[in-house]
């Protein structure tokens, strides 16, 4: 019976023994585990991003996307370089000719690759520069509206934005930002000048309507002029030409006179020769019947030949 109870007694003891060597292992396990991934020096920095290693909150040195080793002592802090956005709502600046203006902006910006350990060091560890973007665009918006009148506000919209993002930048540049663009959203003025600015288009319509009315009629009314100065240049062209064929005929008339007086001036018997032609020609178309009263001057056909014929 002795020699069970020691027996029994043993084989606890060699139970006991194994389960606190068992409880070592599992604790040596877990210690070494923890060890080895505070020490394990291999670290990896995603794209679009930069690796800080620090020393105790001193900056050691920047590293680029990819795998790097990293000592137990340091510290690796991952820094976004990606485009970000900052949203600006209702941003409130006046114009110079005092109205009220309001308007809401979206700036997308980056940190400058070479600047990550100055915004590191100075503004943030993570590449968030909402709050410093956001209150930079407040500014810069009451700067360049106090620039513009209101008209021009909206009529040059492009350039207000242009002149927004170029301020905008050298704005940022201080915090090692980049601009990439600024969106402006709901660009407003006050009722009463928005109802004025209506009120003026409207106006501005009727006026150009009515002078593209004139326009029309001043143009009809050229058109007319151009087509009566058409045709009374043609009715001109046209008198000019009937003259010219009068005044031709009249000096071809002219001319055959003159031929004429001086073959007469040069022979006598031209004048009778061509009383003959007539008296023939009269003859030709006699009927053969005298007239039924003769007046006591009156010549009679045939009877009243003169001398030198009946010579």
């Amino acid at each position: 019976m002795a020699n069970f109870l020691q027996k029994i007694k043993g084989s606890d003891m060699e139970n006991s023994s194994a389960t606190k060597s068992y409880a070592k292992f599992i604790v040596l396990g877990i210690i070494a585990a923890v060890l080895l991934t505070w020490l394990w020096p291999l670290r990896s920095v995603p794209t679009g991003s930069r690796g800080v290693v620090t020393v105790g909150g001193a900056i050691q040195g920047i590293e680029s996307e990819g795998f790097m080793l990293l000592a137990p002592w340091q510290t690796l802090s991952i820094f976004n370089i990606r485009a970000e956005e900052a949203a600006v709502e209702n941003a409130d600046g006046s114009t110079s000719d005092t109205q009220p203006v309001r308007v809401s902006l979206t700036i997308r910006y980056s940190i400058k690759p070479d600047k990550v350990a100055e915004v590191f060091e100075k503004y943030s560890h993570d590449g968030n520069l909402q709050s410093y973007v956001q209150t930079a665009t407040q500014e810069v918006f009451k700067a360049v509206t106090a620039k513009y009148t209101a008209p021009d506000l909206i009529g040059k919209r492009s350039l207000v934005s242009g002149d927004i993002l170029d301020a905008l930048r050298k704005k940022l540049e201080v915090y090692g930002a980049q601009v990439i663009n600024v969106d402006m959203r709901n660009f407003s003025f006050s009722q009463d000048y928005m109802a004025a600015i209506s009120a003026k288009v409207t106006q501005e319509q009727l006026r150009l309507g009515a002078e593209n009315k004139l326009k029309t009629v001043e143009a009809e009314q050229k058109q007319k002029v151009a087509v009566a100065e058409a045709e009374a240049t043609a009715l001109k062209a046209q008198a000019d030409g009937e003259a010219y064929q009068i005044l031709k005929l009249a000096t071809a008339q002219a001319d055959a006179l003159k031929v004429q007086n001086a073959a007469l001036a040069q022979n006598k018997d031209v004048l009778e020769l061509r009383r003959i032609e007539v008296e023939q020609t009269k003859a030709a178309k006699w009927d053969g019947q005298l007239p039924s009263a003769v007046y006591a001057s009156a010549p009679i056909p045939f009877f009243n030949a003169p001398s030198s014929v009946s010579k």
